[in-house]
């Protein structure tokens, strides 16, 4: 019961990937966090999609240890629990190997930010953070694919709470949000606006960036302090 309403929520939000096509088999995990509590729950690893149910999601906290349950949780799950323990404004974590999300990561690219579409969501191009040192690959991989990321964004002065998705270098893209559902929606956006980019670049190999006066008007009409977008 202590845990119902995180399990619940991480499971409704697994099970929108397969929806949205954004996994294959078992290809993605999301979870859920009660912050209160200092706990997440997270799919279990490779459990397919149609045998999950609420009680099968797995309660961990984080330093990625298990709480709850009696399945192992997703071999991400250390990911997730550093991102939440050092970004404490994100609710839920979506990582997945979406067609042109992935390949752009496996391109090792940022996506550039083409059209206004990607605007509505960021003011930048999507991060890809570079592929793991060796160093880090022989250690504790899951743990430091987190602070590969963190890194990234360091590097990059960007701010988890406005660019709320990042491609991980030659391996897929990670999204957040202020709860699971919103990281799945971030999930799909991101693919989205992969696969315009790369069918941007396949029309026209120098299409240049959006120029930043739309980029300014699109993000600021949904996003802004006088935002009109919506109801």
């Amino acid at each position: 019961m202590k845990y119902d309403h995180i399990q619940q929520e991480a499971y409704d939000a697994n099970m929108q990937l397969p929806k949205l096509g954004l996994v294959l088999f078992t290809f993605g995990n999301v979870s859920a966090v009660d912050r209160h509590l200092g706990v997440f729950a997270i799919k279990p690893s490779g459990v397919p999609y149609e045998d999950l149910s609420p009680g099968k999601m797995v309660i961990v906290d984080f330093e990625g240890r298990t709480v709850e349950g009696k399945l192992r949780p997703s071999s991400d799950t250390k990911t997730h629990a550093v991102l939440y323990k050092h970004w404490e404004n994100i609710g839920g974590i979506v990582h997945t190997h979406s067609t042109y999300a992935t390949a752009w990561a496996q391109s090792q690219r940022d996506i550039p930010i083409f059209g206004t579409t990607h605007a509505d969501h960021n003011t930048v191009d999507i991060p890809c953070a570079p592929p793991m040192s060796d160093e880090m690959i022989k250690g504790d991989y899951e743990y430091e694919t987190g602070f590969q990321i963190i890194n990234c964004f360091k590097e990059k002065k960007l701010d988890y709470k406005e660019t709320e998705m990042i491609l991980v270098g030659n391996h897929a893209p990670f999204t957040w949000g202020k709860s699971a559902a919103k990281a799945v929606y971030n999930s799909a956006v991101l693919e989205s606006i992969a696969q315009m980019a790369y069918l941007t670049e396949t029309i026209n190999r120098n299409a240049p960036r959006l120029k930043e006066a739309l980029i300014k008007k699109h993000f600021e009409r949904k996003h802004g302090p006088d935002s009109y977008y919506g109801q």
